[in-house]
């Protein structure tokens, strides 16, 4: 997978981006466990996507559903048994 993010929110910690290979859009999140931090990559409809880069604070909600761990049914990649948790 390549993922290529295309807007960054440094204030609330989460990117949108577009996943080259299969063409998908997602949402990340940084995610922290004791031996490394990653992301975790949520896969999002492209009418979201247009939404979250035309207003950002429109995905929040859905940012903090992810840190929640409440919409893992999105993972573009599951997490391992070493599961982090969001920054």
């Amino acid at each position: 997978m390549k993922f290529k993010d295309i807007f960054t929110n440094k204030t609330d910690y989460f990117s949108i981006g577009h996943e080259e290979t299969s063409g998908k859009f997602y949402l990340s999140i940084p995610v922290s466990n004791r031996l490394v931090d990653y992301e975790e990559y949520y896969e999002i409809p492209k009418a979201f996507f247009d939404r979250y880069l035309e207003k950002p604070d429109s995905a929040l909600e859905f940012v903090e559903q992810c840190r929640n761990q409440q919409m893992d049914h999105l993972l573009m990649i599951k997490p391992g048994s070493n599961r982090g948790t969001a920054c």
